[in-house]
């Protein structure tokens, strides 16, 4: 697929720019796909319960929104330039500590293995922010007159790195995890030669004239709201590894929280604009939608997959190529619905698509991952479209806070909770099978599983998960040793094929976000339609 950057008035020099930014958020697409594939096998050689590999999961996310959010408050000041080296030692630190984890894991020093895979997926979390903190106001800056068809193709670069890794690592899946982490160097080493003689250009909020201040304000402090409560939550965890905090600490996390609310608040004077709020809002959803399902996908459609032989990676493949090549095409589907437009479409396709893959066997797993491919291909890029047209004032600042606050949002909340979800489709299938009932009389006492702990995420959002421990000792239990083995078969089976119905339960998300389009739709029409907002240089 060529797209002639040159073409739309810019120089060989900003043509080269481009495909390097495009490079670089191919690689944070290697390390997304790389430990999302891995976190089953993580989950096993770690004994974790769903919703602790969601949280594994979710510290290779959530930090994202710490660099790009952080960067962004200063990338004016310091250049584009620094940012990206930064990305680069991130994602080699990564490569280094992935690999090193596996091979302490080899020695049997599980406990140290998962604390390198615990930081390293911090580290590669904050490069990969840090990429999109400098790339997303470089091509707003350069197409400032098609933002949301340009970030689209850019965009592009996120699941062609899906595609591009997704092939790669089904066709290596017999090599050691541990080189599957490291193959993230390549895509890394490329953009970094390719972008460190680039000259790039000046933000167009500079330009213009617009001050700090006035750009903090775009955000204002209804914003720092959203990101003190995500912070707040994410530090509770961070700090607790699990076990439960004491209320000093927890007064301690909920002070941070506030402080940067009333700092944010003090130094703005301002609430910041409506429409940027409810765009906050209503990403977050849009990423759990996008983000959480795409991370989850691989592990929740595993049994399906095993049934009909075929790498349950295929799925998300196949949906981050439709997401590829349609992104290329943005600028005309944009011209004809608008991207709010778009945007409620898409959230209708999600919306069949979840529902529909939710209970797919044989061919129409396809056809439903066809109608979830379609839905969330626009997403993320049009709605950062949508902030660059509106709030240009906010200049990188609005532009990447928005993908934080997605990323923090699906990092904090979103991962753990599409892992509880599982976890109780999981209780529901054993508690529901009579054939378990039968065999193990001693495991479903009455309308409730015998082997079940609750838990607690971020010690606020309950939930119940299988005690593995629990669970075997019932099976093993069983006196006859055929019913037995009958047993654990089948409860195997059960829980490898509960995880599916899971999605059902996600289709909440992109309704959500179909109800926001809608109303936003009908706002900006009772304005006289929808319109950029353009800065001149000089002046507002």
């Amino acid at each position: 697929m060529t797209v002639n950057v040159a073409a739309s008035g810019q120089s060989t020099r900003d043509k080269v720019l481009f495909w390097g930014c495009f490079i670089a958020l191919i690689t944070t697409a290697f390390s997304f796909i790389g430990r999302m594939f891995l976190i089953n096998t993580w989950a096993v050689e770690f004994k974790l319960d769903p919703a602790q590999a969601g949280r594994l999961a979710g510290i290779g996310i959530w930090p994202f929104a710490v660099s790009i959010i952080g960067f962004s408050l200063i990338i004016d000041k310091i250049g584009y330039k620094v940012a990206m080296v930064f990305a680069f030692l991130g994602h080699l630190i990564w490569a280094v500590l992935g690999f090193a984890a596996y091979k302490i894991s080899l020695g049997g020093d599980t406990k140290t293995a998962y604390q390198l895979l615990y930081w390293g997926s911090l580290v590669v979390a904050l490069a990969n922010g840090t990429v999109e903190s400098f790339i997303n106001p470089v091509v707003a800056t350069m197409f400032s007159r098609e933002k949301t068809k340009w970030l689209n193709i850019l965009h592009a670069g996120w699941p062609g790195g899906l595609v591009a890794a997704g092939i790669l690592l089904i066709n290596l899946d017999h090599i050691p995890w541990g080189y599957k982490v490291g193959i993230i160097a390549i895509p890394a080493f490329v953009y970094f030669l390719i972008l460190l003689p680039c000259k790039f250009p000046v933000q167009e909020r500079v330009a213009s004239g617009v001050s700090y201040r006035q750009m903090l304000s775009e955000f204002g402090t209804l914003g720092a709201l959203i990101v003190g409560f995500l912070v707040t939550l994410q530090l509770m965890d961070f700090f607790s590894q699990g076990a439960s905090l004491s209320g000093t600490q927890k007064s301690l996390f909920v002070a941070v929280g506030i402080a940067i609310v009333v700092g944010f608040g003090a130094y703005t004077r301002a609430l910041g604009r409506p429409l940027m709020f409810l765009l906050v809002l209503i990403m977050m959803p849009l990423a759990t939608t996008e983000i959480g399902t795409d991370g989850w996908i691989t592990g929740i459609m595993e049994g399906i997959a095993k049934k009909y032989e075929f790498h349950p990676g295929l799925i998300l493949v196949y949906t981050s190529a439709i997401m590829m090549v349609l992104r290329f095409f943005a600028g005309p589907i944009v011209h004809k619905l608008s991207p709010l437009g778009l945007l409620a479409v898409s959230s209708f396709l999600a919306i069949l698509g979840l529902w529909t893959l939710s209970s797919a066997t044989g061919v129409m797993i396809f056809v439903a991952a066809t109608l979830y491919g379609f839905g969330k291909t626009f997403f993320w890029p049009t709605m950062l479209g949508v902030v660059a047209e509106q709030t240009p004032r906010g200049g990188a600042l609005t532009l990447n806070a928005i993908s934080g606050i997605g990323m923090l949002a699906v990092g904090t909340l979103g991962f753990p909770y599409i892992g509880a979800l599982q976890a109780d489709k999981e209780i529901e299938a054993l508690t529901s099978s009579a054939e378990v009932r039968a065999m193990a009389p001693g495991l479903v006492r009455g309308d409730k599983l015998a082997a079940v702990t609750e838990k607690r995420i971020y010690e606020i959002i309950p939930y119940e998960a299988i005690d593995n421990d629990k669970l075997n000792a019932e099976l093993k239990a069983i006196p006859d040793t055929k019913t037995r083995e009958q047993a654990q078969t089948k409860v195997e089976e059960l829980r490898k094929h509960s995880s599916q119905k899971a999605l059902k339960s996600m289709v909440i998300f992109p309704l959500i976000m179909l109800v926001g389009y809608l109303f936003l739709m009908g706002y900006f029409r009772s304005q006289g339609g929808y319109k950029q907002v353009h800065l001149e240089e000089g002046g507002v």
